[in-house]
């Protein structure tokens, strides 16, 4: 399976799911009514570097700068970047966002019972 055009997506799914399920996991316990407001508030932020990532990341394909493997993800494409590269800025991005959103709120709880 690791040798097809499945191996991106299986290792970025295996990398990046456990991670931002765990944040979640943190984000629902820690800030159980607002955990949802929270999570939409990272992913703003999240898709933008995303995508600035992304349209980056095709120009430096067009240009020939790099390219990806044959055979080695599914073959769908926006521009000039597989998706899984596309979902690889993202998910990066998410993790990034709700790890800073998470820390920040954490500290901010800890702060205001500090006597």
């Amino acid at each position: 399976m690791m040798d097809s055009r499945w191996a991106y997506f299986i290792h970025l799914m295996a990398w990046a799911g456990p991670f931002i399920l765990l944040q979640a996991v943190v984000l629902r316990v820690y800030f159980r009514e607002r955990a949802g407001a929270i999570f939409r508030a990272a992913l703003v932020p999240a898709f933008v570097v995303g995508l600035y990532l992304s349209i980056a990341d095709h120009l430096a394909i067009a240009e020939g700068i790099w390219g990806f493997g044959e055979g080695k993800h599914l073959g769908i494409y926006l521009g000039a970047v597989p998706l899984e590269e596309l979902l690889f800025f993202v998910l990066t991005s998410v993790m990034v966002a709700l790890g800073l959103t998470l820390f920040l709120a954490l500290l901010s709880r800890r702060e205001a019972r500090v006597p």
